[in-house]
């Protein structure tokens, strides 16, 4: 028996530094490491120790005879990456298993290095990557700021909520939220409560991993009427985001276009059509649980300029939707080009995972089905959105047909999934065009103690598992000018900064508000089946953070 990475992998590489036999591949080491879309085990050495499944943080690792039915091609998957190519080198003699290369030591620190005072501004995975870096591997003390008044970032309120074992990783996270050496600042937002100099002034260096907050437009007539909204609002809709509007989201319509070809895409689609019943046993928002219970979405046209061997969602992703209960995956086939693809593709080509599926055309008019029936996804390629009309609302979406001309199709609401984008912080380098901060290896161009990570540093690229690579950089250019005295010296302490904090903004969560909030949300799902059931406003969060740290009174 061997074991099998699965969907939801975060190619963290945390497995990959467990196993004993060297059977877990792309190392970060390798090229190929952040180029592939998951991580895989050759079935042709592994040796059936668990210990990556031990260790991984998002659970996508299991023995194979255990898979369940959506899993099981899985096991093809990862033993074809290895297809033509050697097994892991190994040793017949001695008790190691494989032969080791030599030992590489990345960073060097003089034994009285002294501890530093950092600063991390953005608790998403990049921040707290980054933040886990400096506290296993240095005496540092860290104060991790967030503009919200709860920690988790992309982890809670970008992760689709039918992905619980994505989640997972926050707690591998939360666990550093109480460490001793941790001041928490949550609700300080750089720019309107303290400036990106105040900041500095109070610790040896800065590190901002405000990730892209914003997205990308379509520049089309009709983009900015009602109706017409970004996956950006959408996604954190769902997830109860407190800058989310609670209600708005018109449901009332039997189809949705999604403008994208993402993961992103294929996730507000999945959600869109998904059994509410199914979702209502996961943290999702309150209020869009109830809007989707009420839903009349039965169709949901996902469009991509491209061709099918250019879709960039990932292929596990992809057959996620091939598996979901009670909705139908199609492939719109008013292009002839797409069908093509599809055929010639091969077996280890991504437009492979689409041979199968019915091959329809989409009609002008949504198809009106009775409640009950079957949804579906159409995957419309080399088509891509022209105008968007309507009274108010959105009521057509006119689309490409491939050959030059362009279609009317009609539907109740537009989704533009085509991409995140950084905006400026306050007293940082911007570049407008990439919509990141200058850097060289995460050091700030023109800004000695200012540093970036994750999506701010390199674009939005890569999953939550690229930010630990991205951060390890960022953190070894911070030491390495901290060991050659290039870090200005603060004027300021960390109580300094934390009266500060305070006195600007009288509503700021600490690590016991924290626990509080998670406290009240688990024991909220707990009443009704569910792993938590999120409070979706900062009045509520700052409510609930003060309550929970007032003492408690003896009986």
């Amino acid at each position: 028996m061997t074991y099998a990475i699965t969907q939801t992998c975060c190619n963290d590489a945390t497995c990959v530094a467990v196993c004993p036999v060297n059977c877990i591949h792309p190392t970060p080491e390798e090229r190929a490491f952040g180029s592939t879309e998951m991580l895989h085990i050759d079935p042709r050495a592994c040796i059936d120790c668990g210990a990556c499944a031990d260790a991984c943080p998002v659970d996508a690792i299991f023995p194979v005879d255990s898979l369940s039915a959506g899993q099981r091609e899985y096991a093809d998957i990862n033993a074809a990456y290895y297809e033509g190519g050697e097994p892991a080198p190994g040793t017949t003699e001695g008790p190691n298993f494989h032969a080791w290369g030599e030992p590489v030591f990345g960073r060097s620190l003089p034994s009285d290095f002294g501890p530093l005072r950092v600063a991390v501004v953005g608790t998403g995975p990049a921040g707290m990557y980054a933040a886990q870096d400096l506290l296993l591997h240095t005496a540092a003390e860290v104060t991790l700021i967030d503009r919200l008044p709860v920690a988790g970032g992309l982890v809670r309120y970008g992760v689709a909520p039918d992905h619980p074992a994505t989640k997972k990783v926050g707690d591998t996270f939360s666990r550093f939220h109480s460490h001793p050496r941790v001041r928490m600042h949550l609700g300080i937002e750089v720019g309107r409560d303290v400036t990106a100099e105040e900041l500095a002034a109070h610790h040896d260096a800065v590190i901002y991993a405000v990730g892209a907050s914003t997205d990308r437009r379509l520049g089309i007539p009709g983009e900015d009427g009602p109706g017409c909204l970004s996956a950006t609002s959408f996604v954190a809709w769902y997830n109860a985001h407190p800058e989310a509007v609670a209600q708005g989201v018109d449901l009332s319509a039997e189809r949705v276009v999604v403008v994208g070809n993402g993961n992103v895409a294929l996730d507000v689609a999945r959600i869109l059509v998904a059994d509410p019943e199914a979702l209502a046993g996961t943290d999702i928002a309150a209020h869009a649980l109830e809007a989707l219970r009420a839903s009349r979405v039965r169709e949901v046209v996902v469009l991509g300029r491209r061709g099918p061997e250019d879709a960039a969602y990932t292929r596990s992703e992809l057959l996620a939707l091939k598996h979901l209960p009670g909705v139908e995956l199609v492939v719109d086939d008013h292009d002839p080009r797409t069908g093509a693809a599809i055929d010639a593709s091969g077996a280890g080509d991504r437009a492979a995972l689409l041979r199968g599926l019915a091959r329809v055309r989409t009609d002008a008019v949504a198809p009106t089905t009775p409640d009950g029936a079957a949804r579906r996804i159409v995957l419309r390629f080399h088509s891509g959105p022209v105008e968007i009309l309507g009274d108010g609302d959105v009521r057509t979406v006119r689309v490409t047909d491939g050959g030059g001309g362009a279609v009317d199709l009609d539907a109740g609401m537009l989704l533009r999934a085509i991409g995140y984008r950084g905006l400026p912080v306050p007293g940082l380098p911007f570049d407008e065009a990439s919509g990141t901060v200058p850097h060289e290896g995460g050091r700030v161009a023109g800004l000695p103690g200012g540093y970036v990570v994750g999506w701010i540093k390199r674009g939005p690229s890569g999953g939550i598992g690229a930010n630990r690579t991205c951060a390890a950089e960022t953190v070894g250019t911070l030491l390495a000018d901290a060991v050659a005295g290039a870090l200005p010296a603060p004027t300021g302490d960390a109580r300094a900064f934390r009266r500060l904090a305070r006195r600007r903004n009288r509503r700021v969560v600490d690590a016991r508000g924290l626990a509080a909030i998670d406290r009240a949300e688990r024991d909220r799902g707990r009443r009704d089946g569910r792993p938590r059931v999120k409070l979706a406003t900062v009045e509520e969060l700052v409510a609930t953070a003060r309550a929970g740290r007032l003492p408690r009174l003896s009986r």
